[in-house]
């Protein structure tokens, strides 16, 4: 009876407001994105002059003063190019004719709540949130940015209780598939996710919760088969090893893999982070030796964020390397 009146109360809610059309959110998203880019690049401007940025250079000890802004800054820079791809994602499937209900509600649910999020100030964390004054945004400007016309609709009309009981209800009728809508990946990465997929429930997923609860490292063995289907080289250049495929497809193996487990889907992340600063910033010497090994599983990478001496405090971590040989 009570779920009943949960599913009445549920039609209910989805009847109260009009949905959009999926072609009008299209067009209201795109253009929503384009206004958080001018927003975001008349901030950027703003911080330059602030920091005396010239030829690109930025001075370390001015953005020493200015974490807060240059932090908040690059969290609105992120929210407008998620808005550009939310748009171009749905454009591609509108044109392949794929753009069904479920996803024209992702599209409007996360973009009015982004924009939103860009007016009111947006979470970085429970206790820090970057609002727009910050980032040299004054009333006047956020108050042009709220009103314009494709931002307010999506704002008003875009993420509304609605909308989001109407996406779970849809999300609900297709519990166990393995992503919510169609995510416009191409044949090749939809094979990729499909082969993790099945790796991390048939490896993963049986093992996982024993592993956490007795604090153990994961197995080398499972490491080793991670490494013979190319985890640790999935973005790394043919030349020096890897598979050189695209970051997408870094993403979907660490998704499908974090499914499984989080400990055993970061593992992949750590070796293309060490793989991209040395491809950035290493000698072709130093790309030759480690590359290699790395997308072989034979030197595993890690992160270090957080230390006894430091905290997360990552421009003060020390380090110190002892010749052998």
């Amino acid at each position: 009876m009570a779920d009943r009146q949960r599913g009445d109360q549920m039609d209910m809610a989805a009847q109260q407001a009009p949905a959009l059309e999926a072609g009008e959110a299209v067009t209201l998203t795109r253009q929503a994105a384009e206004a958080a880019r001018a927003l975001v690049d008349e901030a950027r401007r703003t911080l330059a002059e602030r920091l005396g940025i010239e030829g690109g250079r930025v001075p370390n000890a001015a953005l020493e003063g200015a974490q807060d802004a240059a932090h908040a800054l690059s969290w609105f820079a992120t929210y407008a190019e998620a808005l550009a791809q939310l748009g171009g994602w749905a454009d591609r499937l509108a044109a392949e004719g794929r753009l069904g209900e479920l996803e024209r509600l992702i599209l409007q649910i996360g973009a009015g709540e982004y924009l939103a999020q860009m007016i009111g100030g947006i979470p970085m964390s429970q206790g820090e949130i970057a609002r727009p004054a910050a980032i040299g945004i004054g009333p006047e400007r956020l108050a042009a940015f709220a009103g314009d016309a494709a931002v307010a609709r999506l704002v008003a009309e875009g993420n509304t209780q609605a909308a989001r009981v109407a996406l779970a209800r849809l999300m609900a009728e297709r519990e166990g598939v393995a992503s919510f809508g169609a995510t416009g990946l191409d044949d090749e990465l939809e094979m990729v996710r499909e082969q993790f997929r099945r790796f991390a429930e048939e490896k993963v997923v049986p093992h996982a919760h024993r592993w956490h609860l007795a604090d153990e490292l994961i197995p080398l063995e499972l490491i080793a088969e991670m490494a013979e289907l190319g985890v640790f080289g999935l973005t790394i250049p043919e030349e020096y090893g890897g598979l050189g495929m695209s970051k997408a497809a870094m993403c979907v193996v660490s998704e499908e893999l974090s499914r499984g487990w989080i400990g055993v889907g970061s593992l992949g992340t750590r070796a293309e982070i060490a793989a991209e600063l040395i491809l950035g910033g290493g000698t072709e010497a130093q790309k030759r030796h480690w590359l290699p090994r790395i997308a072989s599983g034979e030197v595993l990478p890690t992160a270090v964020f957080t230390e006894p001496n430091t905290g997360s405090d990552l421009g003060s971590l020390r380090t110190r390397a002892v010749r052998d040989g």
